[in-house]
């Protein structure tokens, strides 16, 4: 696909496609300190568990498909931002729907 930047590419396409659930009613982003309590602790313990492993050499990530750029821990950049976007995308993907179902638009097919 695209080499070395596959991993923020895909990142960004999930950003991109979910995106516009923001204006269908979600208000995620407009709840910035909500989305923050939901997100954090869940990419803390995932980014911590990451690290551990990647630390004790259980596993690692492909060089060819992230950008190189480590944090300490040798966890790649991407992976921080996954633990990041998806549940971003996740949360904004359930309060969308949840508007829809509350407004009706649901029953109207």
């Amino acid at each position: 696909m695209v080499g070395r930047w596959e991993y923020l590419v895909l990142l960004l396409a999930c950003l991109l496609v979910t995106a516009p659930l923001e204006f269908r009613g979600s208000g995620v982003y407009r709840r910035p300190a909500r989305l923050a309590r939901a997100v954090l602790p869940v990419a803390a313990v995932f980014t911590a568990w990451d690290v551990a492993a990647i630390t004790r050499r259980h596993w690692d990530y492909n060089p060819e498909f992230v950008t190189g750029v480590r944090l300490p821990g040798a966890l790649p950049l991407e992976e921080l931002l996954f633990f990041l976007v998806i549940p971003i995308c996740a949360v904004l993907t359930y309060e969308a729907v949840t508007a829809l179902t509350r407004s009706g638009v649901a029953d109207r097919r």
